[in-house]
């Protein structure tokens, strides 16, 4: 049974790193590709909400991430897991705040847009 919690918190723990800010390759394969699909099915619906939507969704993937590399840490060595705080959250959020904020600029310079700006300019 204990190999199978570690290696189900291994694998919650990698999964949460992908999806983490901490390694400096991941946002580009990982979270923003995650964040552009995420504001892209938003802007289907309602296209003005684009750039919030892509920074909503670059947020919510580092959130989610530092929950589950603490989750799945806590599951592979502790005896008895500890529940996830509201420290905790504070504190992934305001750091996940700070990687959001590259994702603000890389909207703001138009980097990352709508799929239909991308193969149609405007004339």
């Amino acid at each position: 049974m204990a190999l199978k919690k570690r290696i189900g918190g291994g694998f919650v723990v990698f999964v949460g790193f992908m999806l983490s800010p901490l390694s400096w390759w991941n946002d580009l394969f990982v979270n923003v590709p995650l964040a552009l699909v995420f504001a892209w099915a938003v802007s289907w619906f309602y296209r003005p909400a684009f750039e919030a939507a892509a920074v909503i969704g670059y947020l919510l993937t580092n959130i989610l991430g530092f929950v589950l590399m603490q989750k799945g840490g806590e599951g592979m060595l502790a005896k008895t897991p500890r529940p996830y705080t509201r420290r905790d959250f504070c504190r992934d959020t305001v750091i996940s705040l700070a990687y959001t904020l590259v994702i603000v600029l890389l909207v703001r310079w138009r980097v990352l847009r709508p799929p239909s700006e991308y193969f149609h300019q405007p004339a």
